[in-house]
C-alpha cells in the first residue's frame, strides 16, 4: 500500500514539475518577444531621427548616458547596443509590415506621443509578410543572435536560414558564430555523395545530405609540418584533442565513439580513424582522414570498413553505416567516377585548418628565408 502511495506522489510531483518548467519556458519566450518588440520600436524611433538629421552629433551616446543616469543599473542600452537596435529595425523594416506614420510634428520633444510611437511600432514586429513559422523563429531567438546574424549575412534567405536553425536547434551564440564563420549556409547539403543510389528511403537520403557539409573549417587545428600538410595521425590526434570543437564542426546529433576503432576480419585487425553515431540518422558514421588530394582507392577501403561495421558492429534497429572521406582537396569528376558501382553510402568532404591564411593575406608577410635575412 505504501509503495502505491509513493508511486502516486511521484507521478504528482513529476506532473507539477513539468507544468513549472513549461510555464517558465513560456514566460521566457514571452519576455524575449517583448524585448525584441521593444528594441524594434526603439530602433525605428532612433533610425527615423538620427538618419534624417533631426538630432545632432553624439545624440545616441548622449541618450545612452542619460538613460543610465535615469535608470541606474540599466543594462542593454549602451551606445553600441542602441545602434544595434537601429540596425535590427532597418534590416527588417522592408519585410515586416510598416506601421502607420506618426502624427507628431516635433520629434525632439520628450512627450507621451514619443512613447506611443515606440509602443505602436513594437506591435508591428509580430505582424508581417513573413510566414508564421519564420515570424515565430525570428521572435524566439535572442537579440545577441540577431546582431551576429545581421552583421555577417547578406541576403534574406541566408538570414532566415540561420534564424531557423537557431530557433529549432537551440544554438548558443558560440555555435552560431562558428557556423557563420564556416559559412554553413553555402556548404550544408553540398557534399559529393552516392546517397541516391545507396539509400532507398527518400526521407533518410534527405536527412543524410543535410547532416554533412562539403567543407569543414578546422580552425582550431594549427599544425606546423615540413611540407605544410599534416600527417593523418597528427591531424587525427589534434582532432581528438579538440573533439568538442570537432563535433561542433560536424553539426547536431553526432556522438563520438572513438578513434582508431578496431574491427577484426578473419583474425586481422583494421582501424577506422574516427567513428561516430548520428542519432537522427540512427547509424554509425565512419570518418577517414586523408592528407592531400582525394584518390579513388580511398572509397574501396571505406566500402570495406562499412561492410565490416554493418556486419560486426551495427545493431539490428540501426540503419546502414555511412562513410565520409575527409581530405585536403578533391576533383569533382574524379569523385563522380569513383562513386560509380559503390554499394555503400559515402561522401567526400574537404577541410581547411587554422594554419591557412586567406588568399588576400598570403603575400603580406615575408616567407621564412626573407625573414631570416631581415633579422
Amino acid at each position: 500500500m505504501e509503495q502505491q502511495v509513493n508511486s502516486y506522489y511521484s507521478k504528482v510531483i513529476q506532473s507539477i514539475k513539468s507544468a513549472i518548467l513549461k510555464s517558465r519556458y513560456r514566460a521566457a519566450a514571452l519576455a524575449n518577444r517583448e524585448l525584441l518588440s521593444l528594441y524594434y520600436g526603439i530602433g525605428k524611433y532612433i533610425s527615423e531621427n538620427s538618419r534624417n538629421h533631426f538630432w545632432g552629433t553624439n545624440a545616441i551616446e548622449t541618450i545612452s548616458i542619460q538613460l543610465q543616469q535615469e535608470l541606474p543599473g540599466l543594462r542593454g542600452f549602451s551606445k553600441s547596443n542602441i545602434k544595434n537596435m537601429r540596425q535590427f529595425y532597418e534590416a527588417w523594416e522592408q519585410i515586416i509590415v510598416n506601421c502607420q506614420p506618426t502624427t507628431g510634428e516635433n520629434r525632439l520633444l520628450i512627450t507621451d506621443e514619443i512613447e506611443t510611437d515606440i509602443l505602436t511600432s513594437n506591435r508591428q514586429l509580430v505582424t508581417g509578410d513573413l510566414k508564421n513559422s519564420n515570424i515565430d523563429s525570428l521572435l524566439s531567438i535572442g537579440f545577441t543572435h540577431h546582431c551576429e546574424i545581421l552583421a555577417k549575412t547578406d541576403s534574406l534567405e541566408e538570414r532566415l536560414f540561420y534564424i531557423q536553425h537557431c530557433a529549432t536547434e537551440f544554438w548558443s551564440v558560440e555555435k552560431l558564430k562558428y557556423n557563420l564563420k564556416s559559412n554553413l549556409y553555402t556548404k550544408q547539403g553540398k557534399l559529393p555523395n552516392n546517397f541516391k543510389t545507396t539509400i532507398s528511403d527518400i526521407d533518410l537520403q534527405r536527412k543524410a545530405l543535410l547532416s554533412f557539409k562539403d567543407e569543414y573549417l578546422l580552425d582550431y587545428i594549427n599544425i606546423e609540418s615540413p611540407d605544410d600538410e599534416p600527417d593523418e595521425r597528427v591531424l587525427e590526434s589534434a582532432i581528438v584533442s579538440n573533439i568538442r570543437k570537432f563535433i561542433m564542426s560536424l553539426g547536431r546529433d553526432f556522438s563520438f565513439i572513438g578513434n582508431q576503432h578496431r574491427v577484426i576480419v578473419e583474425e586481422r585487425e583494421y582501424f577506422i580513424d574516427l567513428l561516430f553515431f548520428n542519432r537522427q540518422l540512427q547509424c554509425l558514421i565512419a570518418i577517414e582522414l586523408k592528407r592531400g588530394d582525394f584518390k579513388p582507392e580511398y572509397l574501396g577501403k571505406m566500402n570495406f570498413y562499412l561492410s565490416a561495421l554493418d556486419d560486426l558492429v551495427r545493431l539490428p534497429h540501426e540503419n546502414r553505416s555511412i562513410g565520409i572521406i575527409l581530405c585536403k582537396s578533391q576533383r569533382q569528376k574524379t569523385v563522380e567516377y569513383a562513386f560509380r558501382d559503390m554499394t555503400k553510402p559515402m561522401g567526400v568532404a574537404t577541410y581547411t585548418t587554422g594554419m591557412e591564411l586567406p588568399d588576400e593575406y598570403k603575400n603580406i608577410l615575408p616567407d621564412a628565408e626573407e625573414l631570416k635575412q631581415l633579422l
